[in-house]
């Protein structure tokens, strides 16, 4: 293996570390804020004699919630689902289907 290709694979692996390490960060504060917000409207709403089972008190739960997931799919299974290994696969399947058409 030449020297450029192991610099390519090392930048490919680190730019992967990075991605995982960005949506680590992200979920460990979706989760430190959320507990915060469900903490404070839980003694909010039970001072107040309201009900916390209420849409308002998950909104940022669920709209953050989506972002977190596109980031979840971006940093774990993106690279999975469409890699070159996947894209060698699918090119050999058109080919054949293409041969047997012949």
């Amino acid at each position: 293996m030449s020297y450029t290709e192991e610099q390519d694979k090392y930048k490919k692996a680190r730019k992967r570390v990075q991605e995982l390490k960005e949506f680590y960060w992200h979920l460990a504060i979706f989760i430190i804020i959320n507990s915060h917000i469900f903490v404070n409207v839980y003694i909010d709403t039970a001072r107040k004699g309201e009900s916390f089972w209420h849409y308002t008190t998950f909104i940022t739960f669920f709209s953050w919630g989506v972002g977190l997931a596109v980031h979840a799919w971006c940093a774990l299974w993106k690279h999975r689902l469409f890699s070159k290994k996947w894209e060698q696969k699918m090119i050999d399947r058109f080919m054949q289907k293409e041969a047997r058409q012949h």
